[in-house]
C-alpha cells in the first residue's frame, strides 16, 4: 500500500514538473516513479519514530522564532557603517545519533540566516558551523544545544 501511495505521489509530481497531466504522462510518470522505487527498494528501511505532535509543532515554533531573529540580526549587522563582523567555523559537538536527527539539525543552521552547516564529521559526532559573527562560539553552541538539538531529541528521540 505505500509502494501505491508513494508512486501515486511520484506521478502527480511528474504530471506537475511536466506540466501535463495527459493519461499518457501520467502513465509514464507512474511506470518512471514505479521502476525507480524498484531500484532504491534496499535502501528504504522503514523507520519509526514516536509521533509526538505538541514537541514537533514546539520545534517548529522555535524554527520560525529564530529565522525572525536572527533574520533581524543579519540585517541590522548589515546595514551598518561599519560592519564589526568576525565570521568563522567552530565545531559543535553533537548529542543527536541518527541521520535523520543530524540532518534535521544541520538543514535547520542552515536555514537560519547567519550560519551555515558545513560539514560533519566520520564519526557522525561533531557538526562544524560557518557563523556569520563567531566572536563568541561557547554561546553559538549554547544556543544550538538549548534550542535546535534539545526540541530535535524532544521531538523524536526513542
Amino acid at each position: 500500500m505505500k509502494f501505491l501511495a508513494t508512486n501515486l505521489i511520484l506521478t502527480v509530481i511528474w504530471g506537475a514538473i511536466s506540466a501535463s497531466f495527459t493519461p499518457a504522462n501520467l502513465l509514464l510518470g507512474f511506470a518512471v516513479g514505479a521502476l525507480s522505487l524498484w531500484l532504491i527498494r534496499r535502501e528504504l528501511q522503514p523507520v519509526t519514530y514516536p509521533i509526538r505532535p505538541l514537541r514537533l509543532a514546539l520545534l517548529l515554533a522555535l524554527f520560525f522564532k529564530e529565522l525572525a531573529v536572527s533574520a533581524t540580526k543579519v540585517a541590522i549587522l548589515v546595514t551598518r557603517k561599519k560592519m564589526a563582523l568576525k565570521p568563522g567555523i567552530f565545531a559543535y559537538p553533537l548529542t543527536v545519533r541518527s541521520d535523520f536527527e543530524i540532518s534535521l539539525l544541520a538543514n535547520l543552521i542552515t536555514l537560519t540566516p547567519g550560519t551555515l552547516s558545513v560539514d560533519v564529521s566520520e564519526d557522525r559526532k561533531t557538526l562544524y558551523v560557518h557563523a556569520l559573527d563567531c566572536a563568541d562560539p561557547g554561546a553559538l553552541r549554547l544556543d544550538i544545544s538549548r534550542g535546535f538539538e534539545r526540541r530535535i531529541r524532544e521531538a523524536f528521540e526513542r
